[in-house]
Order: C-alpha cells, then sequence, then structure tokens
C-alpha cells in the first residue's frame, strides 16, 4: 500500500530562493530526518524516531502509517521546497537564458548545502515502494525539467554549445546533487561561495565562457 503524504501547502507571494530560514517540519519529522542522516534508512527504527522525539511507537503511526511513510514525507517536502526555488530562480533570469541557468544551478547547489540533510536523504528513495517511489520521481522529474528546458533554449539560441543536451542535463544535476554527499556545515566554504564555483563549472559544461 502507498503511504499517505499530507499535501504541502505553497504560500502566496514570491518566493525568496536564496533565502532559508529554519525547515518547516513538525518535530517527529525533524527527529526522522536527523535519525536517517545518521543512521539512513534501515539502520533507523520506528522506536528510535518515536524516542528522539517523545513519542509512543502508536502515536506515531497516528501521524504516519509505517516508517516508509516518513521517509517518502520527508523526501517529498524536500523536493517541493527545492522545486519552488528552482521555478522562482528560473523566473528572476528573465529572458537571458544564461541568468536562468546561472540562478538555477545556484538554487539546486544552494539547497545541498542549505538542506543538506534534506538533500543527502535522496540516496534513501531506493528503499520507496514502486508507487511511492513513483510519487517522488514525478516531483523530482520537474526539477530536472525547468533545467532541461533551458539548456534546450541556450542550445536553440546558440548561447549554449552542448552536442548532447539531455545528457548535459543529467550531468549537470548528478554534479549538483553530489554536492550533499560531501558537504560539511563546519568546513572552509560557505555555500555561497560552493555555489559560486559549481555555477562556474556548470556553465563550462554547457560551453560558456564564465
Amino acid at each position: 500500500m502507498a503511504a499517505r503524504v499530507r499535501e504541502v501547502v505553497v504560500p502566496d507571494g514570491d518566493v525568496d530562493w536564496r533565502r532559508y530560514d529554519a525547515p518547516a517540519l513538525t518535530p517527529l519529522l525533524q527527529a526522522a530526518l536527523e535519525a536517517f542522516h545518521e543512521g539512513g534508512f534501515h539502520g533507523t527504527s520506528v522506536r528510535d524516531i518515536a524516542r528522539r522525539v517523545g513519542q509512543t511507537v502508536p502515536a506515531m503511526y497516528y501521524h504516519h502509517d509505517s516508517k516508509e511513510g516518513v521517509l517518502l514525507a520527508l523526501l517529498v517536502e524536500g523536493i517541493r521546497d527545492l522545486l519552488r526555488r528552482v521555478e522562482a530562480a528560473a523566473a528572476d533570469g528573465g529572458d537571458d537564458v544564461r541568468a536562468r541557468f546561472s540562478y538555477v544551478v545556484e538554487a539546486i547547489a544552494l539547497h545541498g548545502t542549505r538542506r543538506v540533510r534534506a538533500a543527502a536523504l535522496d540516496g534513501e528513495s531506493r528503499y520507496l515502494s514502486a508507487d511511492n517511489r513513483a510519487q517522488y520521481a514525478a516531483v523530482r522529474k520537474q526539477v530536472e525539467n525547468v533545467l532541461a528546458d533551458i539548456v534546450d533554449d541556450g542550445v536553440a539560441s546558440g548561447a549554449f554549445h552542448a552536442s548532447h543536451p539531455a545528457e548535459t542535463t543529467r550531468a549537470i544535476l548528478g554534479t549538483l546533487q553530489s554536492i550533499a554527499r560531501w558537504y560539511r556545515a563546519d568546513g572552509p566554504d560557505l555555500p555561497e561561495e560552493i555555489a559560486a564555483r559549481y555555477v562556474d563549472i556548470c556553465l563550462r559544461t554547457v560551453g560558456v565562457e564564465p
């Protein structure tokens, strides 16, 4: 049976895609995010999540029907947050395809550092059932489509030089997604510095001299 995920309400108004406040997670989901980050999905028990938040296991099941349901809720909330930011970043670029590309790359790179635990959780999606994985993948595909459309526009206009736009888009996304696997908040580089470097790298990938 597919796990249930409550719909995320997107607030009205413009999205400040560079601004990161504390994630709006319930205490239970915040505890689960920390537990999954430390021990992975299989290494984390329902009892451990409940203990961290001071609840009983039956009380946890009142909100989520399974541990997989908790994982799905975290994955979907994280990718929807990224999608909102990516769409806002693309809109900020206006008609300038290079600006749209740079802003979207920056938004994804910032997500990998400012929301490192949520971003790193993507690897745990392999433990979702087929229906739940499809639900998550559908939103993740929307993020990919935003970048793919920009790359296609850039190639069509002559601003970008990529012989294989679709593969180039996937390579860029893979590069950006890897940030969450090595980034450490106590490292020497600020998220903004890392994002700027990745914008440079990704511009060169589409054949643009930064």
